[in-house]
């Protein structure tokens, strides 16, 4: 009897074994994993619906904010504090006149030299610009006999800026040959005329000797 029974009972389970090895067992098998989505089986979890997946993300934005988006704003103003800061050095610089904080245009001793010697005298081409506006005020009053002196005064004023400008190139190019002997004086008299026609509060590089000091 514990034969018979010992007998089936490995009947049944050799069956099972059979079974479980058969060809169709098999295909049962790989036809089950194929019917899973690739993504399931990847990841080992279902898909998420779609409205689930639009609901986190508005969550993520409505959130407090990211330690990383509150450092990248804390960035933001120090670097903006270290700009502002680099500004105000480098304007500091450039009323002391260093090299490194001038634009390239006013940098050397030429230059230097030329912004001294005009800065520390009062010239008329330092007016020149007041004195255009008021021409161009009168321009636009309706009075004849105004008019008729604007354009003669204009006139002078030309002609007075360009012996200046003569002048200045006479005295620059002595000046330089004197103290700086070899430098190259080229573009200078365009640069101290520009200068010179400047109101004096708004040049830059900004004066650094006051008027009447000898130069």
């Amino acid at each position: 009897m514990f034969r018979r029974g010992f007998g089936g009972a490995r009947g049944n389970s050799a069956q099972d074994d059979a079974g479980e090895q058969s060809p169709g067992a098999t295909q049962t098998t790989k036809t089950a994993e194929k019917a899973r989505p690739a993504a399931e089986t990847a990841k080992g979890r279902p898909t998420p619906k779609r409205s689930e997946a639009e609901r986190g993300r508005r969550q993520g934005i409505t959130g407090t904010p990211s330690r990383s988006a509150t450092s990248g704003r804390a960035g933001a103003k120090a670097s903006a504090a270290d700009q502002r800061a680099d500004r105000a050095h480098r304007n500091e610089a450039m009323r002391r006149g260093e090299q490194w904080a001038l634009p390239a245009r006013d940098r050397g001793p030429v230059k230097a030299l030329a912004r001294d010697y005009i800065d520390s005298r009062r010239r008329l081409s330092e007016y020149y610009m007041y004195l255009m506006i008021v021409l161009v005020v009168v321009l636009f009053i309706r009075s004849k006999s105004l008019q008729a002196y604007t354009e003669p005064i204009a006139l002078v004023l030309i002609l007075l800026v360009v012996v200046d400008a003569i002048y200045l190139r006479f005295r620059l190019n002595k000046l330089v040959r004197e103290r700086l002997p070899g430098e190259n004086t080229r573009g200078l008299t365009m640069y101290a005329v520009f200068r010179a026609l400047q109101i004096r509060r708004f040049r830059v590089p900004p004066p650094r000797v006051q008027v009447g000091d000898k130069v």
